[in-house]
């Protein structure tokens, strides 16, 4: 595996999504809608089903929406953070007031209570606000405060910048860790406890206590992020599959499927190739989706 090339998320309307992202966040097109690649169609399970996807863009990151036909099962209703199948994507903002006015005619649903949040420097110091699009998937506006993390996207153009990195609520923080750092060989950056009245505020909880994790592929990309709860307790573990709309999947590059099928199998997790062997699908501890394309 050498880097975190993509993210999807499986939506009901691809013209909805794509003027939300668009219109909202500063997303463009790529190609208009297309079949779904048969061999990630197989790989997903998704061969006897219509799969069509709209592949967008912000800056150098790309999203991949999916539209399945027959649909699998509905976003939950009343989600929240500690919710086991969250992932969000993180947009780094040049000015948050002005990403918030254009934010705003759309309406989106709040994760956050109050607006954008000023965390302690503590915790990074980062300005934050979390939100929902159409579908009910999460995404987070990001001001870093300074230091690397703003560095890396300082000469980015535009108001919305990028995707910066991608977080998931886990339930088994020890198994997804050997998940990650195992077959797929990311690296642990940085770790710590974040809580306190600005997190409550900004992850829409009474008083959460929350581990943050960053770890980083092998390549510079945008990295993975895991959110574990330590309070409030989670109180649903959903599972969902790439054809239901609570569904999302990284997408990581790696120059040998095969040999990636055979550790992901030696860490007792269950991988789907498809019949090329360019392609496999495999579900973390939690059933966030990962899928590995041969670059």
């Amino acid at each position: 595996m050498r880097a975190l090339i993509g993210f999807g998320r499986t939506v009901a309307d691809l013209a909805v999504t794509e003027a939300f992202y668009r219109d909202g966040l500063g997303f463009a097109r790529i190609a208009p809608p297309e079949p779904l690649p048969p061999a990630q169609a197989e790989a997903m399970g998704l061969g006897d089903r219509r799969a069509t996807q709209l592949r967008m863009r912000l800056g150098a990151q790309t999203v991949t929406f999916l539209r399945v036909d027959p649909p699998g099962a509905p976003y939950p209703a009343d989600p929240a953070a500690t919710d086991p199948f969250f992932q969000h994507l993180a947009i780094p903002v040049r000015d948050m007031a002005a990403a918030m006015a254009q934010l705003a005619p759309l309406s989106p649903l709040p994760i956050s209570r109050g607006g954008p949040q000023r965390l302690p420097e503590s915790t990074g110091g980062v300005t934050a606000y979390k939100f929902r699009d159409p579908d009910g998937h999460p995404l987070e506006l990001i001001v870093f405060p300074g230091g690397p993390p703003a560095d890396r996207w300082r000469e980015a153009p535009g108001l919305f910048l990028g995707i910066d990195h991608s977080a998931i609520t886990v339930t088994d923080l020890e198994a997804t860790l050997a998940f990650l750092t195992g077959p797929l060989g990311l690296t642990l950056a940085e770790r710590g406890l974040n809580q306190g009245p600005e997190q409550a505020r900004l992850d829409g909880l009474d008083d959460p206590q929350v581990d943050v994790l960053a770890l980083e592929p092998p390549e510079p990309a945008p990295h993975v992020e895991l959110l574990h709860y330590r309070l409030p307790a989670t109180e649903r573990r959903l599972v969902f599959g790439p054809a239901d709309r609570a569904a999302t999947r990284f997408v990581f590059a790696t120059a040998d499927p095969q040999a990636l099928s055979r550790r992901l199998r030696a860490a007792g997790r269950v991988p789907q190739a498809s019949a090329d062997g360019a392609t496999v699908y495999c579900a973390g501890p939690d059933g966030h989706g990962v899928l590995f394309v041969r670059t």
